[in-house]
């Protein structure tokens, strides 16, 4: 299959961040690092690319802030109109589908960010690599990002369907670290998000700490 949008565009969206998002027997995992950069400058460490839509959808994002930051409000809001009109969840998919209208209605004037959207519904858990002309792909795990290269191998050798999202959070944990001893816009500590039938659940740092310790992983310095 033909790329969705130009090598110039996928250059220019692959040269920062690391994304992950992976599909588990009881939820789905969404992690991230929280390094921005322009160009070769770090311009903050404490970026936020996970973003809850409602209880049973989250998304994360790599690519332009701003653009990323309005599409995640954007479809935060159509999420919550659906809930208020329906009384009901938009499913994973819909949600998904939704987001991919959103950006090919504007792909002539793009919006420069490709999301992971991960959630839950009554056909279990899904993610979803949507980029910025609408193009949208459920896979089991995803990466994006300039460090999706190297993640992918750890992805790769460690996923399997039956693992449970604790197991899939350490395994998000590994992929990320991987890519940040390698790709220098890809770093400063770690985000993470678990979303399940039960709850939507942001991990705090203590507990993403203790796994990296269980895990034997150095722990990211701390901010000041």
């Amino acid at each position: 299959m033909a790329s969705v949008i130009s090598a110039a565009d996928e250059e220019r969206l692959l040269k920062g961040t690391t994304t992950i998002g992976i599909v588990c027997k009881d939820g789905v995992v969404l992690a991230t690092e929280r390094r921005a950069t322009a160009g070769s400058f770090i311009s903050n460490k404490q970026t936020q690319k996970v973003f809850k839509i409602d209880q049973n959808i989250g998304i994360t994002i790599a690519g332009l802030v701003g653009d990323a930051q309005v599409l995640a409000r954007y479809l935060r809001a159509e999420v919550s109109l659906y809930r208020l009109r329906r009384n009901a969840a938009l499913t994973a998919e819909g949600a998904a589908t939704l987001l991919a209208n959103i950006l090919n209605g504007n792909r002539f004037y793009p919006y420069y960010a490709w999301l992971l959207l991960g959630g839950i519904d009554a056909k279990g858990g899904h993610v979803f690599s949507v980029d910025p002309a609408g193009g949208c792909i459920e896979d089991k795990f995803v990466s994006v990002g300039s460090g999706s290269y190297i993640a992918y191998g750890l992805l790769e050798e460690g996923y399997s369907r039956d693992m449970s999202t604790s197991d899939g959070v350490d395994l998000a944990l590994r992929g990320l670290t991987a890519a940040m001893k390698r790709d220098s816009a890809s770093g400063d500590g770690y985000l993470v998000h678990v979303v399940s039938a039960k709850e939507y659940r942001e991990l705090s740092d203590d507990e993403i700490n203790k796994r990296l310790k269980a895990l034997k992983i150095p722990l990211p310095p701390p901010l000041p």
